[in-house]
């Protein structure tokens, strides 16, 4: 298959790597030509994924419109909050009934409140779509680490169709119709990393992590099935899944992000020293936190977070609320 990777950051290099190794053919187009030239001459993505050698069939296109020539699979690995500008320099070359989207991006549009499918509608309008998600750093995924995730879309032969594609001997694909499950699941579970990173720079211990996963995971459901997502799908691999390995990894950004919160660092300080690595769970906070009002649903983890990100809240106060809410039922029958 003829696949065009539209982003240079670090999922979408692992990937393009996984799709090489597969036999396709794979071009990668990024937004910063000269990073492209650099990237092709050093055969390594020094700034996203240092440390790995791109496969020598890796195509590297600084014209989108090049990038995109025969190709079948257009893979969308751009931050959430800049797919619109990739879409609106797609569109003139989108051809819907030729071309298959499958986004990898996790997170909520701020402005718009829109989910990355909706996204793809709004600017594209009619275009046949997938979301694959789940427990997968493009660190461990480079290096052949077994992985498993899940390929979701409303068209169940596109869904086997990403299946196929991106399947191999140490990537498990599974596959779901509930794409608005997949992507809630895989942009709020960044926010939640934002609390355990917290727990983890405050050295507070196992019992708090703990507490934090299994009550967030039951925030992400409970907001996750008013927003039509199967429940379901929240105790999956691109639920529970995802949340667990980025509460615990040393890879994850938005873990990081905490972890230097509860250290005393300032969001500022730590978004400067990270440079242009982005952590989707910061903006995700501020499109989870609205939805969350606009739907009327209690979500007392992404609101103490939002307030320790937006309103100066400190952490330890954010903790002794969470802490001190009336007492109630683990379940509601």
């Amino acid at each position: 298959m003829n696949v065009a990777v539209l982003s240079d950051g670090s999922w979408g290099t692992a990937l393009s790597m996984l799709l090489c190794q597969n036999g396709h053919n794979v071009t990668m187009w990024g937004p910063f030509p000269e990073y492209l030239d650099k990237m092709a001459a050093s055969r390594e993505n020094t700034q996203f994924l240092p440390g790995f050698k791109l496969h020598k069939n890796l195509r590297i296109e600084k014209d989108m419109q090049t990038a995109l020539a025969d190709s079948e699979l257009i893979l969308l690995a751009s931050p959430t909050q800049y797919t619109r500008l990739v879409l609106e320099q797609f569109k003139e070359f989108h051809n819907k009934d030729k071309h298959f989207l499958v986004n990898v991006a996790k997170g909520i549009e701020n402005k718009t409140l829109l989910r990355v499918s909706e996204i793809c509608s709004d600017v594209l309008g009619e275009c046949s779509y997938a979301v694959l998600s789940g427990p997968s750093h493009a660190e461990e995924v480079v290096r052949e680490v077994p992985t498993t995730v899940v390929a979701a879309s409303i068209d169940e032969s596109l869904a086997l169709q990403v299946q196929k594609t991106f399947t191999s001997k140490t990537f498990r694909v599974y596959t779901s119709n509930d794409v608005v499950g997949l992507e809630l699941g895989g942009a709020l579970k960044n926010v939640m990393a934002i609390a355990a990173g917290i727990i983890d720079g405050m050295k507070l211990g196992d019992n708090p992590k703990a507490a934090l996963i299994t009550r967030g995971i039951a925030e992400m459901s409970r907001l996750g099935e008013v927003l039509g997502g199967n429940p379901l799908t929240f105790s999956g691999l691109s639920g529970i899944g995802d949340l667990i390995v980025t509460c615990c990894s040393g890879h994850s950004r938005n873990r990081h992000v905490g972890e230097e919160l509860g250290r005393g660092k300032t969001l500022d300080e730590i978004l400067n020293e990270m440079g242009m690595v982005i952590a989707e769970g910061v903006k995700t906070t501020l499109g989870a936190h609205a939805l969350a009002q606009k739907a009327g649903i209690e979500c007392p983890i992404i609101n103490e977070i939002y307030a320790v990100l937006y309103e100066n809240k400190t952490p330890q106060q954010a903790i002794k609320n969470l802490m001190s809410r009336p007492s109630k039922p683990e379940i509601s029958l």
